[in-house]
């Protein structure tokens, strides 16, 4: 199963200025997360301190991860790297000693 590292930001232009409303947006985000988090594809979540960023570890195929980052659209925004395992290295590495 694939594994990527995704790398968030908060649209900050969609960020309202009144702290609850702010707190209510956060809210929910939350709620996605544990939600994908419960579902076993999200498989860790975290956010910078004091800042609107972050990062998570998916595991799952490109369409589940597509359409699960479509939730999140036009709130967040994505920057998407696929990651190879410590047995995907050692493959590769193998490989070029052939």
């Amino acid at each position: 199963m694939a594994k990527y590292l995704i790398l968030w930001e908060m649209d900050e232009t969609r960020i309202p200025s009144d702290p609850k409303e702010r707190g209510t947006g956060w809210k929910a985000l939350i709620n996605m997360v544990k939600k994908d988090m419960a579902d076993g594809l999200m498989k860790d979540w975290g956010s910078c301190i004091g800042q609107t960023n972050g990062y998570s570890i998916f595991e799952g195929t490109e369409l589940e991860l597509s359409t699960r980052l479509q939730q999140y659209v036009p709130w967040v925004q994505f920057d998407v790297h696929p990651v190879g395992s410590a047995e995907h290295t050692d493959q590769m590495i193998a490989a070029l000693l052939k």
